[in-house]
């Protein structure tokens, strides 16, 4: 990482308190991970209108619709994730922007916090009974 941060392939802002302006200013999320949970990063992406570049992993799938609200590559594959990456930079903006609407769309009808939170008190009430 050292190496590429003084080539400048890669420019390391830090720790960052809110992403928000990054979002916005990008036209897909990208999130090459082979091990994750349900990518948070994934869903305030799609907040804000963004699809997303994941891999096929648990969770990740589970957050994007391959092709609609982002797109699925394989796991530990640079290969996959830069046709990936490459087909999306042949896009036109439009459809980018719709697979975002698609995105954000989701994840309202699908992971509101207060929808999230009632499965899980179901859940848990179905547990203790």
């Amino acid at each position: 990482m050292a190496r590429w941060r003084e080539q400048g392939v890669v420019e390391y802002l830090g720790e960052q308190d809110d992403v928000r302006p990054f979002i916005a200013e990008s036209h897909v999320l990208v999130l090459p991970s082979y091990r994750e949970g349900m990518p948070r990063t994934v869903l305030e992406a799609a907040s804000m209108g963004r699809p997303a570049i994941v891999t096929h992993v648990p969770g990740c799938r589970q957050a994007v619709v391959n092709g609609e609200t982002g797109w699925l590559c394989e796991v530990k594959s640079a290969e996959s994730l830069a046709a990936c990456m490459q087909d999306c930079l042949s896009l036109p903006p439009e459809t980018l922007a719709a697979a975002g609407q698609a995105a954000r769309r989701r994840i309202e009808a699908e992971f509101d916090e207060r929808l999230v939170v009632r499965a899980a008190l179901d859940c848990l009430s179905k547990n203790n009974t």
